[in-house]
């Protein structure tokens, strides 16, 4: 009753307040409307501000970058394999807060970015010594139990919300597992069956850009999850539509941010682009020596670099044009098998890939022209990775060693630039 009481008085209220809006003057109306624009127009204006204020930092490749902090203890470990550990890639987290690595002892290493690399005081800081200790220890270590294949964060992951902080990881003989950044704790599977009933496990593995869908590379096919159902459900493509495609293991996977494709890379050296939406084949790339081992797309998704194993180029395609290669960026990866890593800076004006001579080179996308390299290890260089949006980056190196008879030995013998990850702060135009 008392509920009923309320409805009543309040439609009263209501149709008093519709009155009082139909017969007000024209006046008024025009000045409401005049004021409304006004508002709306400084919205626009403040929302131009902000973004006029805001820039990515325009980093300087005639400066060499220092070191800002090293790792090298932790990965010294011995590990199953009779060659002792070794680091095999890095990435950043899409909030920057810590990046990943991934090493040979069947490990995923979780560092977060100390405060103080944030800060106008971290200029003064001095270079972290390569021989000393590790600067600082993984906050989180996630172990698999075979080799991983591959890793990779969820693209919308972000601190200030505990549930979008995970990250995917593959490994042989082993489901997609998705495991919680903060405590280490794995948070679901994704598993996929071959005709026998048994679980296959993916070579390659990617979110798309809306981090929806899960997408993961095996032996020409391709098999979709919905990040929110794991278990067994997935889509499967295969990648031999008309006889075209690739036609061996899918190694890398890349979507481009802009246009809805995405590229899948083989180790039948080619690269195929496909429509995300109904996996539609676009174009079938050839050129590439060796296995393709990365696909990126360009920041404004109209080319595509390409890398392969044994292989010293990276491609340039422009997707609007596939009939021939933009231009080629060397690097040196004549005899190694392992994936060296390439990334493209967050301005999406340079590229900088590693390599088996110790070197990170950076390369002007504009015309394909080398601008600059350093020395980041003693030996392979075999990740990098540029900070989304600080003037950082990051790099992993090592490789498998043999002959070595006892693997404590081999492990001590390391140099301090040997098997180790650092973090590189370059310097910036506004600094200058």
């Amino acid at each position: 009753m008392e509920e009923a009481a309320e409805e009543q008085a309040a439609a009263p209220a209501a149709a008093e307040f519709g009155d009082a809006t139909e017969n007000g003057t024209e006046e008024e109306g025009a000045s409401a409307a005049a004021a409304a624009a006004e508002e709306a127009a400084a919205a626009e204006a403040a929302a131009a501000a902000t973004a006029a204020a805001y820039s990515w930092p325009e980093l300087r490749f005639d400066l060499r970058p220092r070191r800002r902090y090293h790792f090298a203890d932790q990965f010294r470990s011995p590990c199953s394999s009779s060659a002792g550990n070794f680091l095999k890639g890095v990435k950043w987290s899409p909030d920057g807060s810590s990046f990943l690595t991934s090493s040979d002892d069947n490990s995923l290493r979780m560092f977060y970015l100390p405060e103080d690399a944030y800060g106008a005081a971290a200029e003064d800081t001095a270079e972290a010594a390569v021989g000393g200790q590790d600067s600082y220890g993984a906050s989180l270590q996630v172990n698999e139990g075979e080799p991983v294949y591959d890793f990779c964060w969820y693209p919308y992951m972000s601190l200030s919300d505990p549930a979008t902080c995970v990250f995917a990881s593959t490994s042989r003989d082993h489901p997609i597992h998705l495991w919680d950044a903060t405590t280490g704790e794995l948070r679901c599977t994704y598993r996929a069956y071959d005709a026998m009933d048994e679980i296959t496990a993916a070579l390659s593995i990617s979110f798309n850009s809306t981090g929806s869908k899960l997408f993961a590379g095996y032996n020409k096919a391709i098999r979709v999850f919905d990040v929110h159902r794991p278990g067994r459900d997935f889509e499967q493509y295969s990648l031999l539509k008309g006889g075209e495609g690739p036609t061996g293991i899918v190694s890398s996977i890349s979507f481009s941010p802009q246009n809805g494709m995405l590229a899948v890379g083989s180790y039948s050296q080619t690269t195929a682009v496909y429509a995300e939406g109904n996996m539609e084949p676009l174009y079938v790339l050839h050129g590439q020596l060796g296995g393709v081992t990365q696909v990126l797309f360009s920041k404004d998704g109209n080319y595509l670099y390409t890398g392969g194993r044994k292989d010293p180029y990276i491609l340039c395609w422009d997707i609007r044009n596939t009939v021939e290669i933009v231009y080629k960026l060397y690097r040196s990866c004549d005899t190694t098998n392992q994936r060296v890593q390439f990334d493209i800076e967050p301005c999406g004006k340079h590229l900088a890939t590693g390599g088996q001579d110790g070197m990170v080179h950076i390369y002007d996308l504009q015309g394909g022209q080398w601008v600059t390299g350093f020395q980041a290890a003693a030996d392979t260089v075999n990740g990098f990775s540029f900070h989304p949006y600080l003037p950082l980056a990051t790099t992993s190196s090592g490789h498998r060693r043999f002959g070595m008879q006892d693997e404590f030995e081999e492990e001590s013998s390391l140099a301090g630039d040997e098997n180790c990850c650092s973090v590189w702060k370059f310097s910036c135009s506004q600094e200058a």
